[in-house]
């Protein structure tokens, strides 16, 4: 639904702003979607005069103008529009000022050697058509320096709302007016609208043909006759007023009734009375009968379908479509008004099976206000005679206009019981009178309300709570917890909960992307990844390549990381949270966190990058993040060379927390081995037809072990020291086949209150170094904490370290 909100101030008395008619339009319930102000987007765009116009030296199709803007200068534009000349008034946009029809954002030019501060525009360029031979051309008497688009009156923004299928009512201008002053924002303008006593009877006749179950396909029926008319194109503000909402005026004849639809929500339609042969029947269509409708289109009709046909056969498609044989065109000189009343189920069947959609059928199909059925065909009447003269007939009704009325008797406490909001009587029937409510009071606590016509939607006591409350505010509503049922345990988060939602947002601040794959992988997939097993395998998979239980989230990652690089997203980084299924056992079930990293480590393509691509390296540190976000004391980590057979063996290490079970087999069964890290195994990569190299790390948060119960909540004391800290510098020689990490915690514990921190600077095998042994050089930090170190007590020290490096490792310092 659209409307201007020059429209809107034609019901509605008002002096609010546009912000704030379109946030009190949503705050009851109708929701505004889009708000095209086309004054702001032309406010930089001022009316201007050429001066003087000269031939450019360098080009035989521009001219160097000089243009009055108003601002007591003149300033000089180069332009290529053929009609630019001297005194010619148009449109100019100043440097800086951005140019919807171009995209761009104008700036100080120099064309051909000749400077211009500015450009003259064209209609095209302000989106103001779709193509325009020059530069706009203005009235001598246009004021120079005014803003255009107020001068132009295109200050009028459009406002388009979203309706619910309930608010029929709201498919007009008139009724979205009723709905704001009802909300305190203005006055609604009530006009009466007069009926126009007929000259003489109406020479055509109208039938309803159809049995007595089948009379709400149609209950009514008026139709007059306007004869002596002239049509033609219809005044400047209605054409203006459709072409703002995304219409296009036809004649004034069909203009009045698509202006009537959206300002009163009631369709109608005219016929050329010329074209009409006989009398006119309602009925339903009848086997192999055809139609060719407004749109050009020949539509093969049903017997499920109402049709207003006469004798030729049907001329309109009831409440959708009319007929183009009898449509009105600038020849029309009498012409047939029809209002009338349609089964909302029957129209919704007739255009969805057809595939029309059209703004009568939008309106008919949700239910119009069937009280406005006779005062819309005045209105309509009224309309014709205005804009293109003639004289009336008497009505011709047949059927006639349902008068149920629905009542609701209401308790006023039902706005307490269900929304929890407490309003008094006299503000509760204030807003429902303002809606168009008939409320009686009925007892102390009671009330009787009858539905307004125009609102098919209110059935019962819950349907008065809700316009009560969305009028009021929704935002008066308190937020109230359910009650706890008694014996149902608080509201918490498990611990692996917790440490799959931490997980989460550590990976992300690692620069990951969550991913969310299946858990389902092909039969080859799994065999690449050490799962496979025939207990496993799906008894009734969905598709062939998703026949068995994952038993890493490894593959589903790889894969979607191909997928991408297959549609250019080369460098892919990204995680999941999952489960992983080891054995079909409920044990065998584990909540595994895994990241990849394709592509240039960190910077993507960048010349920064140094193509250095994501390693094992890159891996452990997304690992190492992980663990510290998760609260792991990473004291007794060890960092094992090597890793399963999807991982590179040179590559890639395993994670562990003490010694590996009997069978010494690194995979998730061992519940010391907490994760992997490292590049993927080439191999691994080829079963799931995906290039690499590609860094990955899996690590199965069941596996890690429970943090410690704090018996306080008191942070530990923090310690810093102001002495400076020393570093020492140690080569050991040592096997070849000692890891380094073994060196680091011997090194570390030699002295614990002194030793702050133990790198690795260097591993060096070569000249010098005996064959079978290698050279690990470590740099030892020393914090001293109550005093500066003599040089005796940072030998002491020394001494410790090379005593414990070659006791633990055999080490001996080079």
């Amino acid at each position: 639904m659209k409307l201007t909100l020059s429209w809107l101030k034609e019901h509605l008395d008002t002096t609010a702003s546009l912000a704030e008619i379109v946030d009190t339009l949503t705050r009851i319930g109708l929701e505004v979607e889009y708000v095209h102000d086309p004054a702001a987007q032309l406010k930089d765009f001022k009316i201007a005069q050429i001066v003087e116009a000269t031939q450019h030296p360098n080009a035989d199709r521009l001219r160097i103008c000089k243009v009055d803007t108003g601002a007591g200068e003149l300033v000089q534009v180069v332009c290529g529009a053929p009609n630019a000349r001297t005194g010619l008034k148009s449109v100019f946009s100043a440097p800086g000022t951005y140019i919807p029809g171009k995209k761009i954002t104008l700036g100080k030019g120099n064309i051909r050697g000749v400077d211009s501060l500015g450009m003259m525009c064209s209609f095209e360029e302000l989106e103001l058509a779709t193509e325009s031979d020059g530069i706009i051309e203005l009235p001598e008497d246009a004021p120079v320096g005014e803003v255009y688009a107020q001068y132009a009156g295109l200050d009028d923004p459009v406002i388009e709302i979203n309706l619910t299928p309930n608010r029929p009512d709201a498919a007009g201008v008139y009724g979205v007016a009723r709905d704001l002053a009802a909300a305190g924002l203005g006055v609604l303008k009530q006009k009466d609208i007069l009926p126009i006593e007929g000259e003489f009877p109406c020479p055509v006749g109208v039938t309803l043909d159809f049995s007595e179950d089948e009379k709400y396909l149609a209950p009514f029926f008026g139709l007059r006759l306007v004869r002596g008319v002239k049509n033609g194109p219809s005044p400047d503000w209605l054409q203006k007023r459709l072409r703002e909402i995304g219409l296009r005026p036809i004649n004034a004849l069909v203009d009045i009734t698509n202006y009537l639809t959206f300002d009163r929500a009631r369709p109608l339609h005219v016929f050329n009375a010329e074209k009409v042969k006989g009398d006119l029947v309602v009925r339903r269509a009848r086997k192999g009968e055809t139609l060719l409708a407004l749109d050009g289109k020949t539509y093969e009709l049903d017997q499920a379908m109402v049709v207003i046909a006469d004798d030729n056969g049907p001329e309109s498609l009831a409440g959708v479509m009319g007929g183009e044989v009898s449509g009105c065109d600038e020849g029309t000189a009498d012409v047939l008004i029809e209002t009338a009343l349609w089964d909302p189920g029957n129209i919704a069947h007739t255009g969805r099976k057809l595939g029309i959609v059209t703004d009568a059928r939008y309106r008919f199909e949700r239910g119009v206000d069937p009280a406005f059925a006779l005062p819309g065909g005045e209105l309509a009447t009224q309309l014709v005679m205005e804009l293109c003269g003639g004289e009336a007939s008497e009505w011709t009704l047949a059927g006639a206009v349902p008068r149920e009325t629905k009542i609701v008797d209401f308790p006023w406490s039902e706005t307490q019981r269900l929304a929890g909001v407490d309003v008094s009587q006299a503000g509760a029937t204030a807003i429902l009178e303002r809606l168009g409510f008939t409320v009686e009071k009925n007892g102390e606590d009671r009330a009787t309300i009858a539905a307004p016509s125009w609102r098919p939607d209110i059935e019962g006591k819950a349907d008065i709570v809700e316009e009560i409350v969305r009028i009021l505010g929704v935002d008066h509503v308190p937020s109230t917890p359910l009650p706890r049922a008694e014996g149902v345990a608080p509201a918490v988060l498990t611990a692996m909960q917790k440490r799959a939602r931490n997980a989460r947002r550590a990976l992300a601040a690692q620069g990951l992307v969550e991913a969310v794959t299946w858990s389902f992988i092909s039969k080859e997939e799994a065999d690449a990844f050490g799962g496979g097993s025939a207990e496993l395998k799906l008894a009734n998979p969905i598709a062939a390549e998703l026949s068995d239980m994952r038993p890493s989230l490894l593959p589903g990652l790889v894969a979607a990381a191909g997928r991408n690089a297959a549609r250019g997203l080369g460098d892919q980084d990204l995680f999941e949270i999952g489960q992983i299924f080891l054995d079909p056992s409920e044990k065998g079930q584990r909540l595994s966190a895994a990241g990849i990293r394709r592509g240039l480590a960190g910077a993507g393509r960048h010349w920064s990058a140094q193509a250095q691509r994501a390693g094992a390296f890159d891996a452990k540190a997304d690992v190492m993040a992980l663990l510290g976000a998760l609260g792991v004391a990473t004291g007794g980590l060890q960092v094992v060379p090597g890793g399963p057979a999807w991982f590179h063996p040179g590559r890639s290490a395993t994670l562990q927390f003490g010694p590996l079970a009997k069978s010494g087999i690194p995979d998730f069964k061992n519940k010391a081995v907490i994760g992997h890290f490292g590049e993927l195994h080439p191999r691994a990569l080829k079963a799931l037809d995906v290039e690499g190299p590609i860094a990955a790390f899996e690590i199965v948060l069941d596996n890690l072990p429970a943090p410690k119960a704090k018996p306080t909540k008191i942070k530990p004391k923090l310690e810093l020291s102001d002495l400076q800290p020393l570093s020492r510098d140690f080569a050991f020689i040592v096997d070849r086949a000692s890891n380094a990490g073994d060196l680091v915690k011997a090194v570390a514990g030699a002295d614990k209150a002194l030793i702050a921190n133990v790198d690795v600077f260097d591993v060096y095998e070569g000249v010098g170094v005996p064959e079978g042994r290698k050279s690990i050089g470590v740099a030892v930090t020393l914090q001293p904490r109550e005093k500066t170190l003599t040089d005796a007590e940072i030998e002491a020290v020394a001494q410790k370290i090379v005593a414990e490096a070659e006791k633990k490792c055999g080490a001996a310092l080079r």
